[in-house]
Order: structure tokens, then sequence, then C-alpha cells
């Protein structure tokens, strides 16, 4: 199946292609121009942008954080609704096949789920799995675990915390390593209530920034592509922009991405004593190169917060909108789901703003990413509008009318003029994912690269234009046309592969069976219990 797109405007930042052209489709492939040969299908996409499939590396869509708040929440979700779809969660993908349907729609083709359990994988990819058309993947969490912890206590070696790294890795079939606010789930069992990074877990004796150090160190020297993934302390407390600031200086020249970035641009000016310290984050973000970050974008109305950082729910559970929440300690990071609804008051303003500023004042798109955490920020529906907001200035002026004077003069936004392109806009949610992922077979349109396209037909509306997608093409195959999911498929899980240290399957046996009565394999599971139609594909790690 030969298939051309023509007459559209090409932005692929990664091959130099930024104006009108064609692109042809092999099968599932890209491919180069045939020498005379004849299309069996022509798609016009004169007057349109035709981009690589977009790309979310941060999204809660799989798992028991997921699947516990469809519980607590069933009122909100389409099916008990008076009118369809009258809630922002009843459109946010809460089954999963609307998942997969609404990322589609809108030329996502790729989503990664950032905090998997190891203890609750085989639970996640079975979900993930159900999810339609777009192709999955997962980061493990690790850095609350006893038997980290206990190495790490013990001094042992770089090379043994690297092995249990990379068998964690390949036994939960990760794409790569989440810590979630290190250490502070275990200092949470001993009932410690505030973390910071140089806080130490009672009874192991170790600070939260030799946690996330020696993963960081073991992710690099295991070659993983996407660098260790930060969950820092503190998330959501005015002043926590201190807590960023000091993991920003913490990564010392080795790769690290810090997470939902928005949440920790909090200062403590003003009569209130909660401001924004975005400039001050953005300026350091913008002269340390070997760091990334997401933003974690808060958009107004309800959503529900889920999170693994079972410290900072517990703590925001008297905040929940409505007044219902879900606590519970696990053996690693326990969590919490707390519904919450965005106000347009000066608190809410100033998280939206806070949000804005990150992402106009980071200069390199290459190292800023398109989250809105959902659905912590907002569900991940909110994006056109969100892209909006990015790429006119007017549209931000217009939002800002109708919010608090009080929060915009402790905000720079009103006085920033970028607007990002739809350059940037490749490159923020196509090319630097892909690259920062290590999925070198998307993320562009070059030849060779699986044909995952996304076609926007050109409109003064863009939240419209980038909402519903004229064509989507996933790994060649036709699945979007005019905003309509025209048939269903299935996507792949994507994942590393590395090779367990049989040394360390060994000793995590006698733990497993010491500890839980259990063998090890308990806590592993075959391909076959996940398979869908498509294999796994596979990135490539040094190990």
């Amino acid at each position: 199946m030969l298939t051309k797109i023509t007459g559209g405007d090409i932005i692929d930042p990664v091959n130099g292609r930024l104006g009108k052209g064609d692109l042809w489709i092999g099968d599932d492939k890209i491919v180069a121009a045939p020498a005379g040969g004849a299309a069996d299908r022509t798609i016009d996409a004169a007057g349109c942008i035709v981009m690589a499939g977009a790309i979310d590396i941060h999204s809660h869509i799989g798992g028991g954080n997921v699947n516990t708040a469809r519980l607590l929440l069933p009122e909100q979700h389409a099916a008990h609704q008076a009118r369809p779809a009258t809630t922002p969660l009843s459109n946010a993908g809460w089954s999963t096949f609307q998942t997969g349907c609404l990322y589609a729609k809108m030329g996502f083709t790729t989503v990664v789920e950032p905090a998997m359990s190891p203890g609750a994988a085989l639970h996640t990819h079975l979900e993930l799995a159900d999810i339609p058309i777009i192709d999955k993947a997962t980061l493990a969490i690790l850095g609350n675990d006893d038997f980290l912890l206990s190495m790490i206590r013990d001094d042992a070696s770089s090379q043994m915390i690297e092995d249990y790294v990379a068998w964690t890795v390949a036994s939960t079939r990760a794409l790569g390593v989440k810590v979630i606010n290190a250490g502070a789930a275990a200092a949470f069992k001993e009932n410690v209530r505030t973390f910071s990074l140089d806080d130490v877990v009672p009874s192991y004796g170790v600070s939260s920034r030799k946690i996330v150090k020696t993963l960081q160190a073991a992710v690099d020297s295991l070659g993983v592509p996407h660098p260790l993934h930060v969950h820092c302390n503190n998330l959501g407390s005015p002043g926590s922009a201190d807590t960023a600031a000091a993991t920003i200086a913490a990564a010392e020249g080795v790769p690290l991405h810090l997470a939902h970035l928005q949440f920790y641009g909090y200062g403590t000016e003003g009569k209130r004593k909660f401001s924004s310290a975005a400039a001050r984050l953005a300026e350091l973000v913008n002269a340390t190169p070997e760091v990334s970050i997401d933003i974690g974008q808060v958009m107004f109305g309800q959503t529900v917060t889920v999170s693994s950082d079972v410290m900072r729910q517990f703590s925001a559970r008297g905040s929940a909108s409505p007044k219902k929440s879900v606590i519970y300690d696990g053996d690693g990071n326990g969590g919490g789901i707390v519904p919450y609804s965005y106000g347009k008051d000066f608190y809410g303003a100033m998280q939206w703003a806070i949000g804005l500023e990150l992402f106009l004042l980071i200069d390199d798109p290459w190292r800023v990413f398109f989250t809105t955490d959902h659905p912590n920020g907002a569900p991940f529906t909110a994006y056109p509008a969100l892209f909006e907001l990015l790429m006119s200035r007017e549209a931000r002026a217009e939002a800002i009318a109708g919010l608090p004077k009080s929060a915009m003069a402790l905000s720079t936004l009103a006085a920033i003029e970028r607007e990002y392109t739809f350059e940037d806009i490749a490159v923020m949610t196509r090319a630097a994912p892909a690259k920062l992922l290590g999925l070198t077979d998307r993320g562009h349109l070059g030849a060779g690269a699986i044909a995952d396209i996304a076609v926007y037909r050109r409109d003064g509306n863009i939240a419209k234009m980038l909402g519903q997608a004229a064509y989507v093409f996933k790994d060649g195959d036709l699945v979007v046309q005019d905003g309509e999911i025209t048939h269903y498929r299935w996507g792949k899980a994507l994942r590393l592969n590395p090779s367990p240290d049989k040394a360390m399957v060994r000793r995590l046996e006698d733990y497993h069976q010491q500890r839980y009565g259990l063998s090890l394999d308990w806590f592993d599971f075959p391909e076959s219990a996940i398979a869908r139609e498509q294999p796994f594909g596979e990135v490539s790690c040094r190990t």
C-alpha cells in the first residue's frame, strides 16, 4: 500500500523540512518519494499542516491510582451524567477505550504512563493493553522501596545498584525509571509529615538527595535513554521553588528530568505568602542544559489528583472537592486520590499563570515538555485550549482579564510577548519527546520512521484546529478522518529489555522468600499475559 500526502505544509524540525511538500507512506513506514511510482491512495493536504504523531511523556492513563479514581468518582463518568460528557472527567478518557480514541483525535500516537509501581506492573500493563490505537510505555517507580534503601544504607556497590535497577526495568517491562518524593513514603510510615531534599529517612539514615543521586547515576550508567524522572519533594507547597532549585543544582552535569515543574513554581511573596517563582526557575533551567522538565499546566475546572506521593496526598485531603479521598500506604510508595476543582480565584489563577510563565520563559523547546500531568493539573482533553494560550498572546490577554488582579500582580505573564510557532509545537510534542525517550523511529517524518502522522486543517481557531485532526495515521493506518475515529486497532507497548544479572536475581529471590514468603515469580509475569496483536517494541540501552 503506497499512500501520498500531497500539498501540505510539512513541519519536521528533525529533518529540516519546513514548508510545502509531499509525504509518502509505504505500508507502515515513511518512505522516500518513489521514482515514477503511482500512489494507491492520495490524501489532499492543501491548506493543512503535516506533523509527526504527537508524544505525551507524562500522563496518568493506567494502573492502580487511575482505577481507584474511577471507583471514587462514579458520578463524574459519562454514563452517570444527565447529559453526555457534562464534566471534564467524563470527557477525559475515564475508560481505557476512550483514552486511546481521544488522544488519537488530537493527533497523539504515543503516551507514557509515568508512575507504575513495580508490584502493580501486571495490572498496569493489562489496563494499558485495553487502550486502542496509540502506543504506550511506562516508567517504573523506585526510591522508597526497602530493598533499594537498604542497599544504599549498607553502601552497596554502584554495580549492585545498577543490577537492581536493570532487573526492575526488565521485569516490569518499563521504558525508564521515576522517583517520587525520594524517601518520603518510607519516612511517612514512621509518622514524618514533611520531607525535603536533605532530610534523612528514619531507620535507613539516607537522605532524599542521596537516593536521587544514586538512581540518577544508575540510570545514566545503564544507558537508559530517558534520564531519571524526578518528582521532587514538597510538591504544591509555598516556597517549593527552593526545593526545585536545589534539585536542579543537584544535577551536576548528569541528565535529569524534573516532572510537573509548575507545582514547584511557588514563592512566598505577597500578603498571602504565595506567589510566582516561575521566572527564577526558568532562569535556572535555561542555565542548566542537562536538565529537562515537563510543566504540569493547571487549567480551570474539575479534575482529580492522582499520585504515588502519599505524603503530599495525605496533606492535601482536606482540600478535596468533592469531600472524599483515598489514601493508601504501600510496600513502596503507596499513594492517594484527591478530587480537586481549580477555580478562577487567587490560588487557581496563580497556578495557571505559573505554568504558562514556565512554558514561555524557558528558551529551549527541546527541554520543556507539554503536559498537564493528566489528570492532576487538568484532563488531557484540555490540550487544545492550552496550545492556543501558548500560540496566541491575545488569547492569554483575554484570559488574564477575567482573573484576579491581585494574582496577576505577582506574575510576569501579562508582560511576556512570546508566542509559540508551529515549529516550536512540533519540537515540544514530537521531536523532543522522541529524543528524550530514545525512540528514534518516531517524532519525525524522515524515511524509515514509522508512519505516525497528524494532519491539521488550518483554522484561525487554534484550539479547534489542534483538537480535531483532519487525518491521523498510526503505523500507516488511517485511524482518524475529520476529527472522528475511522476504525480501531491495537498499538504496541514500548519497553527496554536489559538482561538482569543472575546474582542479583538470586539475591532478590532470597529477599522475597524471606520478606513475603513468596517466590520471585509472583512479582514477574510472562509477556503472553499482556501481549496484544502487536508485539512489544523494544528500545536499546547499555547493560
